[in-house]
């Protein structure tokens, strides 16, 4: 590489300089290629990021190759996230591959057994790993194969039931799962809608309840029944831009369910009401189950303590009023415990995840002594702990996790909860900005579009019955609906600043940029909304 010209090239015009980590997401494809042969990094993490610069040169078939070298020679490489949580490369690399080949139909072949498990994989201590590798082969795709038809459920016996009533659980024959509610499938494709107006933030308890604001004192809750859609993004309402309502708008993108917490801001139940019955949308309700300190009673600091019988206590009762409250109500879809309580933030979940998962089998139990209607779930933070999850909490029905890998959907997720716990799984929170440092607003919006395309291509092909799947998919809810400006604590600011590197398209978290929508300048808030490419792009998908 040092002998090589286009390196001398680029060496004297000062295109090499700086960490090669800055060079993951340049668009100079040649200096970031040259910049990673040299970098001195494990040979699995730097051949993952050659695969990356390749595909990005349209380079495809070199792509796969580089990524399925890592499979073949460096299975047990590892990285650290952002977080130090491991990042299993050999595993990033298949769903990779996998992901290539998908979307490169005309390579004509698929990547068949290919898988590496880690035992003891499910933590934080890469020490006690010990792995179990398949680079399996390429296989040629042939057109019987293309036109095979998928099993008819209704030919299929079924293995296991979970919930009597409108809403539960079946495990066909074959493992795969479905949701069901009112004897048909339902796949959940749903928004976190959390329609925050511009300059409220929650760290100077400045933010209100979306579920009762009426900013402009018409009697109509804003975000609900009061929005309008900025055509021309000029930042007012002109006269063909009718007032539309975001219930609307979800609606005509194929959302049929909406998740949100019964707490710490008061529910509006006629709201709810108006949602499912007039836009036909369902409700998961969830219960923070002590993360952030919430139902629990503890302080910020150190937070809750899923070993303190009083903090226990007091989350049961929480857990008791929501479901008393809304069991008999027809939006809801199920009950959801938590939120990446395993990651910590003003609770021990990360330290004491056998404690943490044994109180919320605990939850469950009393969940389904009060409401045997609706199936419990619990949102956790991707894989982590996986396996104190199924050793600890099988009375859990739904395994969901918050879960950002990247824009080739969610990789060994599917299988690795098959095989650990063999419990349907949904995303509980995917997503992607809408903003990218050095990209155009349209270009920033088309990478965010491409990301949820592929998250939900993924989700589609684990579902029940699709071929080579998990089988296991119940759908996903993506994060989130509306641009929330407070994220980066300058509530009045859409900030543009990366608040954490991960798989973005720059390589940094844009909290403020999520929503499907944005809110233009901010001058329009609470009213005003931008779709933008991913909305149209679920508008084709769930419609």
């Amino acid at each position: 590489m040092r002998w090589d010209p286009e390196f001398k090239k680029a060496m004297k015009e000062k295109r090499l300089e700086g960490s090669h980590w800055d060079f993951v997401n340049s668009p100079d494809l040649q200096a970031a290629f040259l910049k990673w042969a040299l970098a001195s990094e494990p040979q699995g993490v730097k051949l993952f990021y050659t695969g990356l610069i390749l595909e990005r040169s349209g380079l495809i078939k070199h792509a796969i190759k580089c990524y399925y070298a890592i499979a073949v020679h460096y299975p047990t490489s590892y990285g650290w996230t952002y977080w130090h949580t491991p990042w299993y490369v050999g595993q990033a690399a298949i769903a990779k591959v996998n992901y290539l080949l998908r979307r490169n139909p005309q390579i004509g072949y698929k990547l068949q057994d290919a898988d590496i498990k880690v035992i003891n994989g499910f933590d934080n201590d890469v020490s006690n790993d010990s792995f179990i590798i398949n680079p399996g082969k390429f296989v040629k795709i042939s057109i019987l194969e293309k036109l095979k038809p998928k099993p008819d459920p209704n030919l299929l016996s079924i293995k296991r039931r979970s919930g009597k009533g409108r809403v539960y659980l079946v495990q066909y024959e074959t493992g795969d799962w479905q949701l069901m509610v009112d004897g048909k499938p339902f796949e959940v494709k749903a928004v976190t809608y959390a329609p925050t107006k511009v300059g409220e933030s929650p760290d100077n308890k400045t933010m209100t309840n979306w579920m009762e604001n009426d900013f402009n004192g018409n009697e109509k809750i804003d975000g609900p029944y009061d929005v309008f859609v900025d055509k021309n993004g000029n930042n007012q309402q002109d006269s063909d831009e009718p007032i539309v309502g975001d219930f609307r708008l979800m609606q005509e993108m194929g959302v049929n369910t909406i998740r949100l917490y019964h707490h710490p801001y008061a529910v509006n139940k006629e709201l709810l009401r108006d949602l499912y019955n007039n836009y036909g949308i369902m409700v998961i309700m969830g219960d923070f189950l002590g993360k952030y300190a919430l139902g629990s009673g503890a302080p910020w600091n150190p937070g809750t303590d899923y070993h303190n019988e009083a903090h226990k206590k007091n989350m049961l009762d929480s857990v008791a009023k929501m479901v008393m409250e809304y069991k008999d109500e027809p939006f809801v879809l199920c009950w959801l415990l938590g939120n990446e309580n395993v990651y910590g933030y003003a609770c021990n979940a990360d330290k004491e995840p056998e404690a943490f998962f044994s109180f919320a089998n605990q939850v469950a139990k009393a969940i389904k002594e009060l409401d045997s209607e609706h199936p419990v779930a619990i949102c956790s933070g991707d894989v982590l702990y996986l396996d104190k999850y199924a050793q600890y909490a099988p009375e859990v029905d739904i395994f969901g996790c918050n879960a950002y890998r990247g824009e080739y959907g969610f990789g060994s997720l599917w299988r690795q909860v098959k095989e650990e716990a063999d419990k349907p799984v949904f995303i509980t929170e995917f997503g992607c900005p809408a903003y990218a440092e050095g990209k155009s607003k349209e270009e920033a919006e088309q990478l965010q579009a491409d990301y949820h395309y592929g998250s939900w291509e993924d989700i589609e092909n684990n579902m029940a019955f699709r071929d080579g799947g998990a089988g296991n998919a119940i759908g996903g809810i993506v994060f989130e609906w509306l641009d929330e400006w407070w994220k980066g604590y300058e509530p009045s600011t859409h900030d543009t600043k990366g608040l954490w590197a991960g798989p973005f398209p720059d390589g940094y978290m844009h909290e403020e940029w999520l929503g499907l929508c944005g809110q233009g300048n901010g001058s329009q808030s609470p009213y005003l909304r931008e779709l933008r490419k991913a909305y149209y792009t679920y508008k084709r998908l769930w419609r």
